[in-house]
């Protein structure tokens, strides 16, 4: 059976994923977050302290590799979000060498207005899509997600 599949719809699919990651990745994209939300977070935490949330409980190492940055700057950061009160980290069940975060009831409520803020970005985005549209794209980004993670 041959699985290739038409080169010009690769392209184009990898074309959108490229656009895709730079938008996200821009810093106007992550100040536009915090400005909505009307949180006093530093840009560079926030990414992390959702990750905890969605990953945890997650060591610095694994939080490094998720996030493509070193681990000593991550392991920096993580010690801010923990003195602000939103992480909090203990030694591994698995690996007591290892300290893994997991989010406070602090964090946790930062979480949610930094949520409630990309939700209504979000709607701003999507306003002319359906939601059978929004559906098809979540069900087709989480297949694709769930291949490529495997």
């Amino acid at each position: 059976m041959n699985n290739a599949h038409d080169p010009d719809i690769l392209r184009g699919l990898h074309a959108a994923i490229i656009d895709l990651v730079d938008e996200i990745n821009r810093p106007r994209r992550d100040d536009r977050l915090i400005e909505e939300a009307g949180i006093p977070l530093d840009r560079a935490l926030f990414p992390l302290l959702s990750r905890v949330w969605r990953y945890g409980p997650i060591g610095v190492v694994e939080l490094a590799d998720r996030t493509g940055r070193d681990h000593t700057t991550i392991s920096r950061q993580m010690t801010k979000l923990e003195e602000l009160g939103f992480i909090e980290r203990r030694p591994s069940a698995a690996d007591r060498r290892v300290r893994e975060a997991t989010v406070t009831e602090k964090g946790r409520d930062m979480v949610r207005i930094l949520n409630a803020a990309r939700e209504r970005l979000a709607n701003r985005i999507l306003v002319d899509w359906t939601d059978e549209d929004l559906d098809q794209l979540r069900s087709l980004l989480r297949r694709f997600a769930d291949d490529l993670m495997r």
